[in-house]
């Protein structure tokens, strides 16, 4: 939903929305992770609200949806519409700096940036993640799906310590 001017009721509902802490990784607002795409009243007590998952098959949108739906409906907003917007998709280049901040000092390596659109990029035989206990590079795979699909689960050689790692997309 591109909204040209937001009125200040919906600069309000949404940094209220964007401050929901996600369902999986609660360090990061939805805000912060970048799924909350726009919201839009619609008239009196009514606003439409537009959300990009992470992936389609998401599980957590259903409940970041009705995380949303309350907040709204606590500051006056009688029906609270969630939308799916699948298109342009997510990236983890969504992630706000200060999203990336949360991740890494919670223990969870943050996404690195990917190229942009006609930028050339490294091809990585072997993804160098830097361990957000210890900050070294020599960290192994153990898993391609950690505790939830959109992160991996790392060990740091240096450290010992395991991390999930937020996988680029």
């Amino acid at each position: 939903m591109v909204t040209t001017t937001a009125t200040p009721l919906e600069e309000e509902l949404l940094r209220l929305a964007g401050a929901v802490p996600d369902p999986e990784l609660p360090v990061v607002s939805l805000a912060e992770l970048g799924v909350l795409r726009g919201i839009r009243v619609t008239g009196p007590g009514r606003v439409q609200v537009e959300l990009t998952p992470t992936w389609t098959g998401c599980p957590a949108l259903d409940t970041m949806a009705a995380d949303i739906t309350e907040v709204l409906t606590a500051h006056g907003m009688s029906e609270v519409s969630v939308r799916t917007v699948l298109s342009p998709a997510w990236s983890t280049d969504a992630i706000s700096a200060e999203g990336r901040r949360k991740l890494a000092e919670h223990g969870v390596a943050p996404p690195r940036r990917l190229p942009a659109a006609g930028e050339p990029g490294p091809v990585a035989v072997d993804l160098a993640v830097r361990c957000p206990h210890c900050g070294s590079t020599d960290t192994v795979l153990l898993s391609r799906f950690s505790s939830t699909a959109c992160k991996a689960l790392r060990r740091c050689e240096s450290c010992r310590e395991p991390f999930d790692h937020f996988k680029e997309v």
